[in-house]
């Protein structure tokens, strides 16, 4: 009778998930919405949008999200379906697959990348 009604992922545009330093969570996060983080996380990061990797922020676990600007840490894989930009305060560690990929002078970037190309590119 009363049907609740799912947000979709436009109604999520302009709205970002923020997660503060100083803050530590252990577990996985999953959201519709950007998201940037600015503390610790220990786990899994599922974004169906864009990321941002504050210059304190850790993730020590798996990303996958749509873009991302890091200028934090990653320790684990990474999969990043169009651009990951690895800012020149960036740490990554791990296995990274990216559509495209900006590493800025500076970072650090010890990981094994596979580039797949955005989508209608020609291989």
């Amino acid at each position: 009778m009363f049907k609740k009604n799912e947000k979709i992922y436009t109604d999520l545009l302009g709205r970002t998930n923020r997660i503060v330093e100083g803050t530590k969570i252990t577990g996985t996060i999953e959201t519709q919405a950007d998201i940037r983080l600015d503390g610790f996380l220990k786990g899994d990061l599922n974004v169906v949008g864009r990321l941002v990797i504050g210059p304190k922020g850790v993730v020590e676990g798996d990303v996958s999200c749509v873009n991302a600007d890091v200028e934090g840490t990653i320790k684990g894989n990474v999969v990043v379906q169009e651009v990951l930009v690895v800012k020149a305060t960036a740490i990554i560690e791990g296995e990274v697959t990216v559509g495209k990929l900006s590493v800025e002078p500076g970072a650090v970037f010890k990981a094994v990348c596979s580039m797949t190309g955005l989508p209608g590119s020609v291989e």
